[in-house]
């Protein structure tokens, strides 16, 4: 009896770690949302958000992820990520959303002294294979959290992924970084860019300065500076690489 429990117990074990090992990434579709206020107007954005738009995406089936500023006081962005199962659902909740006569009541309202928004910018992701699960969650306290995009030298796409799979995340861990998610765009790039998707990552630290001296302990690694060298024994693996500070609003479901 007690070898038989033993076997049982031993069977369930495998069957965990074998759906660990092959889980997959979400199928969800992730848009990231990057609004630019007419001048003077950001706070009345965030305030819109906060009062009226997030429980209007709800109301038609979006997914809100997270809401951040920027740390830099320069920039009046405000930066967003929803969620959807698919495409077609996410055009169809945007169609429902714009004819709503709950949100056109809210535009007439807000913008009844001149438009809050110049302009908009949209980045089209899904989850990589190595991303962790994203979780929607809100710590206390609150995180700074940084956007980071890599475009891939030609061709060097699955170089970049591998090193990021292989070395990369395991050394942010290292350093006291949290690894948010890790995503590729289903947009193309740019027209003169080679095609290839960009990876875009969400990282979370205690403060922006605790970010920075992450990343300074990062880069002097001996496991990072070996990793990076051989990856790039054939050239540079990326032509550009951004990163944006930024702190959750009061109302972002990530915090």
């Amino acid at each position: 009896m007690l070898r038989f429990t033993s076997l049982l117990l031993f069977l369930s074990l495998a069957t965990v770690i074998t759906t660990t090992a092959t889980s997959k990434p979400s199928d969800k579709l992730y848009e990231v949302r990057i609004y630019y206020p007419t001048p003077g107007k950001e706070a009345e954005i965030v305030d819109r958000f906060r009062q009226y738009t997030t429980k209007l995406f709800e109301k038609h089936g979006m997914e809100n992820i997270g809401y951040w500023t920027p740390t830099d006081p320069s920039h009046k962005e405000l930066v967003y990520i929803l969620a959807y199962p698919d495409k077609a659902a996410r055009d169809a909740s945007w169609k429902a959303f714009g004819s709503d006569p709950a949100w056109k009541e809210v535009v007439a309202k807000t913008e009844a002294n001149g438009k809050l928004v110049a302009k908009v910018d949209q980045i089209f992701m899904k989850e990589s294979d190595f991303s962790p699960a994203i979780k929607v969650k809100a710590k206390s306290p609150a995180r700074v959290f940084e956007m980071r995009t890599y475009t891939a030298a030609p061709g060097k796409l699955p170089n970049l992924l591998d090193r990021f799979r292989n070395h990369t995340l395991k050394l942010f861990k290292k350093h006291g970084m949290t690894n948010v998610g890790y995503f590729l765009t289903t947009d193309p790039t740019k027209p003169d860019d080679s095609g290839q998707s960009r990876l875009v990552y969400f990282l979370a630290h205690e403060s922006e300065a605790a970010g920075k001296a992450s990343f300074d302990a990062f880069r002097k690694d001996p496991k990072w500076v070996k990793a990076k060298e051989e990856s790039e024994k054939g050239g540079p693996i990326t032509t550009k690489v951004e990163s944006l500070y930024l702190v959750p609003t009061d109302y972002s479901p990530m915090k």
